[in-house]
Order: C-alpha cells, then structure tokens, then sequence
C-alpha cells in the first residue's frame, strides 16, 4: 500500500484551495505553487506545503473528479429537461443516477491499487456507500408508492367527475339509460 499524498494529509482549508486552483486549470504548476505559498505564509514557513511534484501527482486525482461531477450534472440537466415539470420522474432519474454514481464509486473503492485509501478506511468507505444505496433505495421504493397513491387518487377523482357527469346528462339528445349504462361500463365506472 502506497503512502498518502502530501496534499491529502493538509489541513481541510489548504486542500479545498488547492483543490480550487486545479478545478480552474489556468495555472501553471509554477504559478499554482506561488500562489499558494502566499495564500498560506504560515504553512509555508512550517514546511507543510506541497512540493511542484506532489501537485503534479494530485492534478489527474482532481481532474477525474472534475469529469464525474460534470458527467453527474449533464446527466442531471438532461432529467429535469425531459422530465418537464414531472416531479416524480424527475426524482426517480436523480435517484437512479445518484445510485449508479454510488456505484461506480463502491467499484472504485475496491481498486486495491489507490495508494490514497487504506484497507481500513476503505472498508468504512464501502459500509457508508452500501448505506447510502439501502436509503436510496428506500426512497425509490417510497416515491413509486407515492405515485402510485397519487395515480389512484387522480384516477378516483376523473372517474367521480365522470360519473356525476353522466348522471347530471339525463336523457339529452336520446341518451338512453342502456347507452349510459354502456359508457359506465367502458370507463369502469360503477
């Protein structure tokens, strides 16, 4: 198991900048290792900054990252633009894409060759994204028997609609009983 990166064992505030200056990608590792040296004077001085490799070493870490967020937003963007102002369609393709991300990150997980995990950290990892699905899983189950209350409750209304309809119609226009009686049939309203 390979050792942590100088930048994964930074204090939470240095990382997220540094993870900041990466996701912009207009810096040089140069420029980058400057401005950071001047953003943070104090860690500097303490020697605890990244070396011009460590960053080099770190950047495609980020860039993967970069891509799967991006990937996750496309995919996001794309259900509310299909789904219109379908609620529940829209939460089921949230829950499906944030389910296949947890996926594919158990997957990741359990790529022995990322010296950034250890075994212990990754097991703790792996328990929280199975977690994670089960509460997923949990709230698709919830939302399909939402929508399929909500389903019942519209049908019951446009039958009830319906049926006062074909009551209130009388014997208009030669309507006969048989004939509504038929038509009730058809609709199953009874």
């Amino acid at each position: 198991m390979g050792r942590k990166s100088a930048i994964s064992k930074l204090p939470a505030d240095v990382k997220i900048y540094i993870e900041g200056l990466m996701a912009e990608g207009r810096y040089t590792l140069d420029e980058m290792l400057a401005n950071i040296r001047q953003q943070f004077p104090a860690h500097q001085d303490a020697g605890e900054l990244p070396s011009r490799a460590a960053l080099q070493r770190y950047g495609p870490k980020i860039e993967r990252r970069l891509i799967a967020v991006k990937a996750f937003s496309q995919a996001t963007e794309s259900i509310y633009a299909n789904a219109g102002d379908n609620f529940g369609k829209q939460s089921a393709g949230l829950i499906a894409v944030t389910q296949q991300e947890l996926f594919d990150s158990m997957m990741a997980l359990q790529d022995a060759s990322d010296p950034e995990v250890d075994q212990a950290e990754r097991i703790t990892l792996l328990a929280e994204a199975a977690r994670s699905i089960a509460s997923l899983t949990r709230s698709s189950v919830q939302l399909k028997q939402y929508q399929a209350k909500v389903e019942a409750e519209v049908r019951a209304t446009v039958l009830a609609e319906q049926r006062a309809k074909l009551d209130a119609m009388g014997t208009k226009g030669g309507v006969t009983e048989e004939t509504k009686r038929a038509i009730r049939e058809a609709l199953g309203i009874t």
